[in-house]
C-alpha cells in the first residue's frame, strides 16, 4: 500500500503480520491505548464491540488478536479517520472492523441503543478552557483535551450503547479518578475493576488508571488490581509491558 505525505507503516508491536499506518506530525497510538487493549475484560460470547474515538485504528486493530466479536471504530476526525480505514485495510480485517467518521455522541443514531457487549475508549485527558494551554496542532488538541467530548460525554455515551451487564472500560488519568467514579455511577455503570499506572518501578505516584465497569449491574465488588509498572528504574520496559507488546513471545 502506497503511503500519503508525512505517512509511515510500523509494525504493531512485536505482533507479526500486522501493521499501522502513522502520521507523526498529527497522531500515533499511543502506550495507553495499548494497555486499555490488552486490560479490558473480553469473553467468547462478545459479538460486538466499539472503540469511542478509535484514533488511527490501533486499538480494534489490536483486539482482533483477543476476540472474534465484530469491531467498530468511531473517530471525528477526518485524516485521522482516513488513517484508521487504510490501516485496517492493510491488515485485510474489513471483514472484522468497521471503522466510522462521526461524533460519538451522535453514533448511537446509526448503531442503535444497548446493543454492544463491550466498549472501550482513551478518551481526552484534560478539561478544555479558554485558557488552557493546548498544542498547536489541532489534531493533537482534539485528542488530548476535552474540545470535541467531555468525560461526562463518553459515559453517557457508553450507556446508551451497551448491553445491561455489558463491559465499559477506559484509561485517564489518575488525578481525575474520583470524577471518573462519580460519572460512571452516574450513568449507571458501576466499576469493577481498577488498575493505577506507573511510570516506573520507584514512581512514588500513579500517572494513569485503568477502570472497568458494567452496565445496570449491582454495586460493589470492585477489585484494585496489582499496580502496573511502565518502565523499570534504568528506564527499561519492565517484563509485563514487553509481554503486552509481545516482545517476549518466546517465553
Amino acid at each position: 500500500m502506497e503511503t500519503k505525505q508525512n505517512e509511515i507503516i510500523n509494525d504493531l508491536l512485536g505482533y507479526e503480520g500486522l501493521k499501522i499506518i502513522q502520521r507523526p506530525d498529527v497522531f500515533n497510538f499511543s502506550l495507553d491505548s495499548t494497555i486499555l487493549a490488552d486490560f479490558v475484560t473480553l469473553k467468547e460470547k462478545d459479538s460486538k464491540v466499539i472503540d469511542l474515538g478509535c484514533g488511527n485504528g490501533y486499538i480494534p486493530i489490536f483486539l482482533t488478536l483477543r476476540t472474534n466479536a465484530s469491531i467498530y471504530g468511531v473517530e471525528i476526525q477526518e485524516e485521522i479517520y482516513d488513517l484508521a480505514i487504510r490501516s485496517v485495510k492493510l491488515n485485510n480485517l474489513e471483514d472484522k472492523i468497521t471503522i466510522m467518521n462521526g461524533d460519538i455522541k451522535k453514533i448511537h443514531e446509526k448503531l442503535g441503543t444497548s446493543t454492544f457487549d463491550v466498549v472501550v475508549s482513551n478518551p481526552p485527558y484534560f478539561k478544555y478552557e479558554p485558557n488552557s494551554n493546548i498544542n498547536k496542532n489541532d489534531y493533537l488538541t482534539i485528542a488530548r483535551h476535552e474540545v470535541k467530548v467531555t468525560l461526562d460525554e463518553v459515559l453517557k455515551c457508553a450507556n446508551i450503547l451497551l448491553k445491561d451487564r455489558g463491559t465499559f472500560a477506559m484509561v485517564h488519568r489518575s488525578d481525575r479518578l474520583l470524577e471518573i467514579l462519580e460519572t460512571f455511577r452516574k450513568y449507571k455503570i458501576e466499576p469493577k475493576r481498577i488498575r493505577f499506572v506507573y511510570a516506573k518501578t520507584n514512581s512514588k505516584e500513579s500517572v494513569a488508571v485503568l477502570i472497568e465497569g458494567k452496565k445496570a449491574c449491582k454495586p460493589g465488588g470492585l477489585k484494585v488490581l496489582d499496580p502496573l509498572y511502565v518502565q523499570n528504574s534504568d528506564g527499561s520496559y519492565t517484563e509485563e509491558i514487553l509481554k503486552i507488546f509481545n516482545y517476549k513471545k518466546d517465553e
